[in-house]
């Protein structure tokens, strides 16, 4: 045997979304306050780290516009949630959503930064002190690099000053050079040359203790701050203690700078061939003195050429650009989440999000009435009910008028009653009694139990 008939559906569906809705009416209101009162406590808290002024300006400033914002929201998403659901022109509803994107836009402008600056402002301080200190740690290094740059001309120079002074005392031996022992003319400007290159070469060494000390200050300060970035606790302390180091770390990466030789070695390369001094030849005789004419030559060449190469060395090491002066700006809270935007999409999203999501109510409220409208529309039941559906409605309709639930007819008043027409016999109520009293035909009287009220319940049997 089949499945027996299913009951009949007496209530469309149309009329089970709207009650639906009547339902949710209340947490759909609720919803929309509680939203609004998250974003205007948020808003509260990013207004009130962008404001200047005394506590008590900041406090009442702060919660003034917030309690705005959240009027705000809430009016215009009462708004929305109202008319679009209700608004069926293709034009008009359009309409109502350009309006619905202008007004998000200018929520967003109100109230979703600050939001965003209260979830995540301490966060986006933080990174903006990391991003600061990793470019002064950058910039201790290279001016650190430069300044021991000149580091790489200390064994040339100590070559040269070896070379002049090994020749010096040859020639004072052996008379390698003139092939006459002692010390002459030409033991004396070797000797020179060897001890002005000794100056040099301790010049050079003496600026890599002093290096070496304003390195390790540095790299205290960038430990101080290291723990100040990293460190839980309120940001605004210690982001001003973070700008103090800073300014104390600008002063020794430019003390580093300045430390560096390479144009004390350029000035001094360059002293070795302009201010070259070569002593009158002392010869005993004119074949001797001619010879340490000759070798003194040979050292004013031998000058000239490391003058010469030192001079470039130095210019190589001069051409690298310095380290720019960097400077600690500090930022509130709201600055710092829309610079550092890109690294809080989260926090975005979320502040956002408290201010848009009754968009998706409004579009399900939408979508449902426009359903509530298409299906008042139709007669699905009458379509779909059975012969045996229609014969039990038919035999519920006799026993409630049986009962007296129903009146056998209606009363009508006498000045509406219509004349039937004369072609036409008046038709009586398929489901209406059969036999009529003949006496009163043109008197219908009302039955007592139709004039019951409504909050009676129906009469038993």
């Amino acid at each position: 045997m089949g499945p027996g008939p299913q009951p009949m559906q007496l209530k469309n569906n149309a009329y089970r979304l709207n009650e639906t809705l009547k339902g949710v009416e209340t947490m759909t209101r609720f919803a929309l306050a509680v939203l609004a009162l998250a974003s205007g406590v948020y808003t509260y808290l990013g207004v009130r780290g962008i404001l200047d002024g005394s506590a008590t300006f900041v406090f009442f400033a702060a919660i003034i516009y917030s309690a705005a914002v959240s009027v705000a929201i809430y009016a215009f998403w009462s708004f929305m949630l109202r008319f679009v659901p209700l608004v069926t022109s293709g034009v008009q509803r359009v309409g109502l959503f350009v309006t619905m994107a202008i007004g998000c836009v200018m929520i967003m402008a109100m109230s979703s930064w600050l939001n965003a600056a209260a979830l995540a402002g301490s966060a986006a301080l933080e990174q903006h002190m990391a991003v600061t200190l990793q470019g002064y740690a950058e910039d201790l290094d290279t001016a650190h690099a430069n300044a021991l740059s000149a580091q790489s001309l200390l064994p040339d120079v100590q070559r040269a000053a070896e070379r002049f002074t090994g020749l010096a005392a040859s020639e004072r031996e052996s008379g390698a050079l003139t092939g006459t022992t002692g010390s002459g003319s030409v033991v004396q400007l070797l000797s020179q040359m060897g001890n002005q290159m000794t100056q040099l070469a301790t010049t050079i060494t003496g600026s890599r203790d002093e290096v070496a000390a304003l390195f390790e200050q540095g790299s205290a300060r960038l430990a101080t701050m290291r723990e100040l970035v990293s460190t839980p606790g309120t940001i605004e302390p210690r982001s001003d203690q973070f700008q103090s180091e800073a300014v104390q770390l600008t002063a020794l990466i430019a003390a580093l700078e300045q430390t560096g030789v390479a144009a004390s070695v350029k000035r001094a390369s360059a002293d070795l061939s302009a201010g070259f001094i070569a002593p009158v030849a002392d010869g005993t005789s004119a074949d001797l003195a001619s010879r340490q004419d000759q070798v003194m030559e040979t050292v004013r060449a031998s000058v000239a050429a490391q003058s010469a190469a030192l001079t470039q060395a130095a210019d190589e090491i001069l051409a690298t650009p310095p380290v720019e002066q960097r400077r600690f700006v500090p930022l509130s809270s709201a600055e710092a989440v829309i610079r550092y935007w890109s690294d809080f999409i989260p926090s975005w999203a979320g502040a956002i999000s408290i201010d848009l999501l009754p968009v998706v109510l409004v579009l399900v409220l939408m979508i449902v009435n426009d359903a509530m409208r298409r299906d008042a529309g139709t007669l699905e039941e009458a379509e779909n009910i059975t012969a045996a559906e229609m014969l039990r409605a038919m035999a519920l309709y006799r026993r409630m008028q049986e009962t007296g639930v129903l009146p056998d007819a209606v009363v009508l008043p006498a000045t509406a009653e219509p004349e039937p027409p004369a072609e036409h016999p008046p038709l009586e109520h398929p489901l209406a009694p059969a036999a009529q009293n003949s006496a009163d035909d043109a008197t219908v009287t009302s039955i007592e139990a139709a004039q019951r009220k409504r909050s009676d319940g129906p009469l038993r049997p």
